[in-house]
């Protein structure tokens, strides 16, 4: 990484706004190595948009590693107090340094996604990044863990590794103690509109599907 480098983070102590968990609207999808001893500090929700958006650049090369930003919304359920994030946007990364184990995201292409993301999305906040690992499995080198500390630190930002040769993709998520396993991911909830149609396509993610009956109890 170079010396010089770009603060991603908020400069200021910020909380989130309320808002309401949007179960209702979006289907669950569940990891294998998720568990009930796990407390993920947000859970997360994907625009179906946003889905195909870093999907497609995860097979636009299977070659070498590729990945960007994801940008959406930081909120908190005003019902239960769980915390959520809603991702709608994916910007990929240019000028990176990358191969068939490694991304870099350089000065230039971190200069690139900031102008972009303050352009294009002034009123959303960064929470997270996604990169590719081709023919490797979905988990966090050692490299990335440190990435991912240094440059997301916020409790709210995820990292989000894609393997596009198997089809497999999977949230890290910080615990509520603050830790982070590399080698266990989380899934997501797709937001669907509350239709079955779905768009997600990853073999290592299964389709849990429940009812919920009322916003007051979204909390779980």
């Amino acid at each position: 990484m170079p010396a010089t480098k770009i603060s991603l983070a908020p400069q200021e102590v910020q909380l989130p706004r309320y808002g309401y968990l949007p179960y209702k609207r979006a289907l669950r999808w569940k990891s294998p190595t998720e568990d009930e001893s796990l407390t993920p500090q947000v859970r997360v929700f994907v625009c179906q948009r946003a889905f195909i958006r870093f999907c497609a650049h995860a097979g636009s090369d299977l070659e070498n590693e590729v990945g960007g930003w994801l940008v959406g919304k930081w909120r908190q359920d005003r019902h239960s107090g769980q915390q959520f994030i809603v991702i709608e946007a994916a910007l990929p990364a240019r000028h990176v340094r990358h191969g068939g184990a490694f991304l870099t995201f350089t000065h230039e292409s971190q200069i690139a996604l900031y102008r972009e993301f303050q352009a294009r999305f002034p009123n959303r906040e960064l929470v997270g990044w996604y990169h590719t690992h081709p023919r490797m499995g979905i988990f966090l080198s050692e490299y990335d863990t440190w990435l991912h500390r240094n440059f997301f630190p916020e409790p709210y930002q995820v990292a989000l590794v894609i393997e596009p040769y198997s089809s497999t993709g999977g949230f890290f998520i910080r615990q509520a103690e603050g830790n982070l396993d590399a080698h266990r991911y989380f899934g997501f909830y797709e937001l669907n509109g509350g239709r079955l149609r779905s768009v997600v396509h990853w073999r290592n993610l299964i389709a849990e599907l429940r009812e919920v009956k009322s916003k007051r109890n979204l909390g779980e």
